[in-house]
C-alpha cells in the first residue's frame, strides 16, 4: 500500500509539473497547420489551452462513469473512497512539487475565527455537489444531474445580474427566459422538478461566487475542504461501513481503481485550472459546456438512466438558452480579438 501510495504521488507530481510542457513538445513534433508551426506564443497558449479544456472535460466524463465499475460499493461509498483518494494525492504532490507551504502560508493569513468560519462557509456545498456527482449515476439522477450543470452557466448569468449589478444583454435575456420556459415545462409535466437539478444549479454558484469574494485559489479551496473532511471520511468508514473497508483493503483491484479514482480527479481538477488561465473567459465558458454534455449521454447510454420522449421539449427549450449563451460569447470573444487588433494598429502607429 506504501510503495502504490508513493507510486500516485510521484504520477501526480510529474504529471502536474511537466504535463504542459510534455504536450506543447509533443504537439510541435506533429505535422499541424501553420497556425501552431508559424503562430506567434499567443497563439500556442490558446491551442494548448483549448487542447486541456476538452481534456478535462473529458476526464470529467470518465470520471462521472468510474462509480459504475466499482460494485457493490454504494454511491456514498464510493464518494467517501474518493475524497480520501484525492486527499492522498494532493496532498502528496503538493508536497514533492514543493508547493505545499505556499498554500499553508496563504492559509497562516486567516488569524480570526470570523475568517477562518468564512473560509469554511463553502465547504458543505462543495462536498455535497461532489457526493451528487458519484451518487447520483448509480441511482438513477445521471441525466437531471447533468441538467443541473447545463442549467449552472444560466445561474452564474443570473446571480451575476442579482448580486453584483451585471447587466445582461438580450441574448442573455432570452437565454434565462428560455430556460426558465424549460423549467417551467418540466414543472408542468412532472407536477414536480428534480431535486439534484435544483441542487446542481442552485448551489454551485453560490459556492463559486463565495470563493471568488474570498479571494481563495482553486487548489487552496480543494485543500481546505478535503483536509476538514477527511477526519469525517475515515470515521464513516469504521462507524458506518465498515464491510466497505474490508472489502477495498482487502483487493488490489479496489485498491487501484480508487487510486485511479484520485488520480484522474486531482488530474481534471489541475487541467481545467490551468486551461482557465490560458484561455480567455469567453471561450472558457463556452468549452465548458462540453462537461455537461459528456455527462447527459453517459448518464443515458452507458450508465442506463431513463429518459423520456416528452421531456424533449423542456429539455429542448434549456438548450435553445444555451445556445443563445454560446452565440453570445462568441460575439464577446469576436469583440475583443477586434478591439486588441485595433489597439496593436494604434500602437504601431
Amino acid at each position: 500500500m506504501p510503495n502504490q501510495t508513493y507510486g500516485a504521488f510521484m504520477s501526480t507530481s510529474m504529471l502536474s509539473q511537466v504535463f504542459t510542457n510534455t504536450l506543447a513538445s509533443t504537439v510541435s513534433r506533429l505535422p499541424l497547420p501553420s497556425i501552431w508551426t508559424a503562430g506567434s506564443t499567443q497563439q500556442r497558449t490558446l491551442i494548448l489551452g483549448v487542447v486541456l479544456a476538452i481534456l478535462s472535460n473529458v476526464l470529467f466524463g470518465v470520471l462521472y462513469a468510474y462509480s459504475s465499475f466499482l460494485a457493490p460499493l454504494s454511491g456514498t461509498q464510493v464518494f467517501i473512497w474518493r475524497m480520501l483518494a484525492m486527499w492522498t494525492v494532493l496532498i502528496g504532490y503538493l508536497f514533492i512539487s514543493g508547493n505545499f507551504g505556499l498554500h499553508i502560508d496563504k492559509l497562516k493569513a486567516l488569524r480570526t475565527i470570523k475568517q477562518w468560519a468564512w473560509l469554511l462557509l463553502p465547504t458543505p456545498i462543495f462536498l455535497s455537489q461532489l457526493w451528487l456527482f458519484v451518487w447520483a449515476p448509480v441511482n438513477g439522477q445521471g441525466v437531471q444531474t447533468a441538467m443541473g450543470y447545463f442549467l449552472f452557466p444560466l445561474m452564474m448569468v443570473v446571480f451575476g445580474c442579482v448580486l453584483f449589478g451585471e447587466k445582461l444583454s438580450r441574448l442573455q435575456w432570452l437565454a434565462v427566459t428560455l430556460a426558465l420556459l424549460g423549467v417551467g415545462s418540466e414543472i408542468v409535466r412532472t407536477q414536480s422538478v428534480s431535486w439534484a437539478t435544483l441542487w446542481v444549479c442552485g448551489t454551485y454558484p453560490i459556492y463559486y461566487i463565495l470563493r471568488r469574494m474570498q479571494g481563495i485559489g482553486a487548489v487552496t479551496g480543494l485543500l481546505v475542504d478535503l483536509t476538514i473532511f477527511a477526519p469525517f471520511a475515515v470515521a464513516y468508514l469504521l462507524f458506518f461501513a465498515p464491510s466497505s473497508l474490508i472489502l477495498v483493503t482487502g483487493s488490489g483491484f479496489f485498491i487501484a481503481m480508487l487510486a485511479g479514482f484520485g488520480l484522474l480527479s486531482v488530474l481534471a481538477m489541475k487541467t481545467n485550472i490551468d486551461a482557465s488561465q490560458m484561455l480567455p473567459v469567453n471561450l472558457y465558458g463556452m468549452l465548458s459546456y462540453l462537461e455537461p454534455a459528456l455527462l447527459f449521454v453517459l448518464a443515458i447510454t452507458i450508465l442506463g438512466n431513463p429518459f423520456e420522449s416528452a421531456m424533449i421539449y423542456s429539455y429542448g427549450l434549456i438548450w435553445l438558452g444555451i445556445g443563445c449563451l454560446m452565440v453570445h460569447g462568441i460575439r464577446q470573444f469576436r469583440r475583443a480579438r477586434k478591439d486588441i487588433q485595433m489597439t496593436k494598429m494604434a500602437n504601431a502607429v
